[in-house]
């Protein structure tokens, strides 16, 4: 979930970096603004550790890595960092220039929807995020109702669309050899109506 900070003074890049690195908090930089993140809900949490639990285990001893909330992304293009909810890199990391803690190069991206951040993760985060020449695969992952959005990058600047919400359907990744079903996905992850999956 994201902030806007109140105060509306311009940053440059390594101005942020420098608050960034000796903040306790997380922050974005969109465009010269530094925006807060604040702390997720335990179905945020859970929705995340699910997903990046299961693709570590499937990708362990293969050429993939897998990240998840705090690691740090950079989108030159648009003039973001930013901290993606679970990140899957192919082959060798790809770090900022001069930077050893901000990678450049994910291949996929989950987002687990909040209700101050959907409309920025489907709109303006995923129109940056396509900027990135290896992001080929996008999933929108809602956290109040069993429903995921996944995008794929058939060829350039076209994405086909699958959505998904019964517990029993299988999300097939395209970028990479993985699958899961959304009750995996939705584990102990409790709804609105005190129903819990399982």
């Amino acid at each position: 979930m994201i902030m806007q900070a109140e105060d509306k003074k311009v940053y440059t890049d390594e101005e942020y970096l420098e608050f960034e690195v000796n903040s306790e908090e997380r922050h974005e930089y969109i465009n010269g603004e530094i925006a807060l993140m604040t702390g997720g809900t335990p179905n945020h949490n859970q929705i995340a550790l699910n997903l990046s639990g299961a693709l570590n285990f499937a990708l362990k001893r293969q050429p993939y890595r897998v990240f998840v909330t705090d690691q740090r992304l950079w989108i030159p293009r648009k003039r973001i960092y930013t901290y993606p909810d679970v990140m899957v890199v192919q082959g060798e990391l790809q770090l900022q220039e001069g930077r050893r803690d901000t990678i450049t190069n994910p291949l996929m991206i989950a987002e687990v929807l909040s209700a101050s951040t959907r409309s920025y993760d489907k709109d303006a985060k995923f129109t940056a995020y396509r900027t990135i020449p290896s992001f080929q695969e996008y999933l929108l992952i809602d956290q109040y109702t069993m429903h995921i959005e996944q995008y794929f990058k058939t060829e350039q600047k076209r994405w086909t669309f699958t959505e998904y919400d019964d517990a029993n359907e299988l999300v097939s990744l395209n970028s990479l050899s993985f699958q899961i079903t959304l009750a995996d996905i939705y584990d102990k992850v409790e709804f609105e109506s005190g129903e819990v999956s399982t």
